[in-house]
């Protein structure tokens, strides 16, 4: 859908991302197409930067043959394909990209991105997928099970991370105005860098699912195999409650993942689009046992008409409508209190009993999901970039009727 606009937007406008890889594209990758896409429509093609780049050189990606402007990290040895390694020095090298003549950056941020240097004159907008997560709160769920901390370098680690976490705060400050992805990232922001910020969903492909088909007896996972995901606490209720569950989802903790599961729990590892959409349209019910900021893939459940049972805590808030809280108002799926074996068995139980797969409609489930789609984004996106360039315009304009005389 086009989205038209009124807005005087200037023509050179960057857009900043942390890197463009093959091997780590998700949600916030996503986020990064929709605002390309937007302000394709409305204004002009934004010049991207990141730290490096590797994805224009795929010819199924939309960054195919585009110009990306890249950091010192990309050359560096296997800089590009484990920009990760180099966590020291990427406070830095965001700091190096020059985005003088670009009255208008936006960064999407979720580690240095929106450390970006700008001037008085350029406004700056940084949506936030979250404040750094391994840095912050997360900090000793990552170490628990790291391979550095193993050999001895835990002290070393934690150290880099003190020290990211000061630059994490400083930057914060530079930024002009924050958009968060979830109500639970607004909080971890203001408990970190004391910034208040708006929240704005990010944009998921709900049309790529079909709610309308028949469930089958089995429940479903979809995410990344590791440790503060706590696909661990699935596999461990499945074992006890001898129920069907599929686990989709490669990572570090998949080999002890699959020695955990009984004879109930089948992990299978990556698996095509289609066939994560096919899993999620017949699922009985999508489960998830982690925090997220947002999460993507509980929305896209729902898309399919599949009810979710998840641990009621972190963006999963914005996303599910409890039953038991709203039995009667449209709820979309099952909380749980708290991140147990025994909380999540519980829930799972309550789920059988009361059939909630019969008494949860999937139209309704997927009609709620829709407003987390791409044009619901777009619009909201755009309402939020007309406000600010106006005011900053304005701001400007005052600025300079104060030299004529």
């Amino acid at each position: 859908m086009r989205v038209n606009s009124s807005i005087d937007l200037p023509s050179n406008i960057a857009l900043v991302h942390e890197w463009f890889t093959p091997g780590s594209t998700g949600g916030a990758e996503n986020v990064v197409k929709v605002i390309d896409d937007l302000l394709t429509e409305i204004a002009s093609q934004p010049e991207l930067f990141s730290l490096v780049n590797e994805e224009n050189l795929q010819k199924s990606s939309w960054l195919f043959n585009r110009k990306v402007n890249t950091s010192f990290i990309q050359q560096l040895p296997f800089g590009s394909s484990h920009v990760q390694h180099y966590l020291p020095l990427l406070p830095f090298a965001i700091e190096q990209l020059d985005i003088d003549g670009y009255p208008l950056v936006i960064s999407s941020s979720h580690l240095v991105a929106k450390g970006i240097l700008t001037s008085p004159d350029q406004l700056h907008i940084s949506y936030v997928h979250t404040p750094v997560r391994y840095a912050w709160d997360q900090m000793n769920i990552y170490l628990k099970r790291s391979f550095l901390r193993r050999i001895g370098l835990g002290p070393l680690i934690r150290w880099q991370l003190h020290a990211l976490r000061q630059w994490d705060q400083l930057s914060s400050s530079r930024i002009d105005y924050l958009l968060a992805n979830s109500n639970f990232t607004s909080k971890r922001i203001w408990k970190y860098w004391r910034r208040h910020s708006e929240v704005l969903h990010p944009p998921v492909n709900v049309n790529r699912f079909e709610w309308n088909k028949p469930r089958e007896d089995f429940y479903l996972s979809v995410c990344r195999l590791v440790p503060n995901k706590r696909v661990d606490l699935l596999v461990r209720a499945f074992n006890k409650l001898k129920l069907p569950l599929i686990i989709v989802g490669d990572g570090v903790e998949k080999a002890y993942l699959k020695a955990l599961a009984g004879p109930t729990v089948q992990i299978i590892g990556f698996q095509s689009m289609e066939k994560v959409e096919d899993l999620m349209s017949q699922c009985r019910a999508f489960v998830y046992a982690g925090v997220e900021d947002f999460g993507i893939a509980p929305v896209e459940a729902m898309a399919s008409g599949a009810p979710v049972i998840a641990f009621g805590k972190g963006g999963i808030l914005d996303t599910v409508k409890c039953f038991n809280s709203n039995p009667a108002k449209g709820a979309t799926g099952l909380l749980f209190p708290a991140q147990t074996v025994k909380s999540l068995v519980e829930a799972i139980e309550f789920f059988n009993e009361k059939q909630l797969w019969n008494n949860l409609n999937p139209e309704l489930i997927r009609y709620w999901a829709d407003s987390f789609s791409q044009d619901s984004f777009k619009s909201q996106f755009k309402k939020i970039l007309n406000k600010l360039w106006s005011e900053h315009k304005n701001s400007c304009d005052i600025a300079t009727s104060d030299l004529r005389y």
